[in-house]
């Protein structure tokens, strides 16, 4: 085990660190990317989603004065036989932080794997291709590259209130979220289409309990395109936070029988017309790079840029004992 310098420590998180936490994750965005690219919301969601338990999950590396300089944690929302090694620390100053985390959270991974009742677990963690230290640790540690995922990004200035008329046979409209026959159809379309993408599949009852957890859901920026009245595909939405008041797209799925008719685009172009109409001032979304549907074509279509590309590494871990 790496130790940590004399009169620093690690301790367990709490929903109390969140300010902290996010002033962490700042630094290391702006140090990576420019500027911060994280909200208090997303903190809160991480030390609290399926599967995790921050009293034995999560670590803060605290220097000697007692500042969070490193934050490590899993990510398991589906408990299925894949896992994200997170770890964060200080530029400059908590790089000391960084080997002795990630080594506390892969022995942890081999606990989780052997509770969640895996013999074989994926472990994947990301990193921005200039953050040096970080892909060394990992590589370090057994990962391997595996792909990259693009953060997307639009400005919704001068973008219309109004979205453009959907292709002839395409209807656009929110989703009924009070009425569960529909919810259930919703969520199985994102689990159809993206069959044959690296999509972790996850079950109807832990997917309506993430959204039921959820501090705000904006169903109003929920959509669901028709053809023939049959749904062809969906557009979910999560809340971008006070911080930003970003609009994101968690999910954009059309199934495959519809495809090639603009049904995405459409769903894309309600969906950035409603974040400009409630002032949202921008529309973000993760694209996996390496997704066979070719999914980046079609955000860089309607103008969105990449404002940064990430790494994706992983490594395979057995179970303890």
């Amino acid at each position: 085990m790496t130790d940590l310098p004399l009169g620093w420590s690690t301790r367990r998180p709490t929903l109390d660190d969140v300010p902290a936490i996010l002033e962490l994750v700042h630094a290391s965005d702006i140090a990576a990317v420019g500027a911060p690219d994280y909200t208090s919301d997303e903190v809160r969601d991480d030390l609290t989603t399926p599967n995790t338990d921050p009293a034995r999950d999560s670590w803060l590396a605290l220097d000697v004065s007692g500042k969070v300089v490193g934050w490590a944690f899993p990510g398991n929302s589906t408990g299925g036989s894949r896992d994200m090694a997170n770890v964060y620390f200080w530029p400059g100053i908590g790089l000391p932080a960084l080997k002795p985390l990630l080594e506390l959270l892969m022995a942890r991974m081999v606990e989780r794997a052997a509770e969640l009742g895996h013999d074989v677990y994926e472990v994947r963690a990301g990193a921005i291709p200039g953050e040096t230290a970080l892909i060394e640790a990992l590589t370090g540690a057994g990962f391997s590259f595996l792909k990259q995922f693009a953060r997307m990004h639009l400005s919704l200035d001068g973008v219309s209130p109004v979205a453009p008329e959907p292709p002839a046979g395409v209807t656009v409209r929110p989703v009924r979220h009070g009425d569960e026959t529909e919810m259930r159809a919703f969520h199985a379309v994102i689990e159809d289409a993206f069959k044959d993408s690296d999509h972790p599949a996850m079950a109807w009852d832990g997917w309506r309990a993430q959204i039921d957890a959820a501090a705000a859901t904006p169903f109003d920026e929920w959509f669901v395109a028709e053809i023939g009245g049959e749904i062809a595909g969906v557009l979910q939405s999560t809340d971008g936070g006070a911080e930003t008041d970003e609009g994101w797209v968690k999910h954009l799925a059309v199934l495959r029988p519809y495809r090639k008719r603009g049904v995405g685009e459409a769903l894309l172009r309600r969906a950035f017309a409603t974040y400009a109409a409630k002032g949202r001032p921008k529309a973000g979304l993760g694209v996996d790079l390496a997704n066979p549907t070719d999914a980046a074509s079609l955000y860089f279509k309607v103008g969105m840029d990449a404002l940064y590309r990430a790494n994706i590494y992983r490594t395979t871990i057995g179970t303890a004992g």
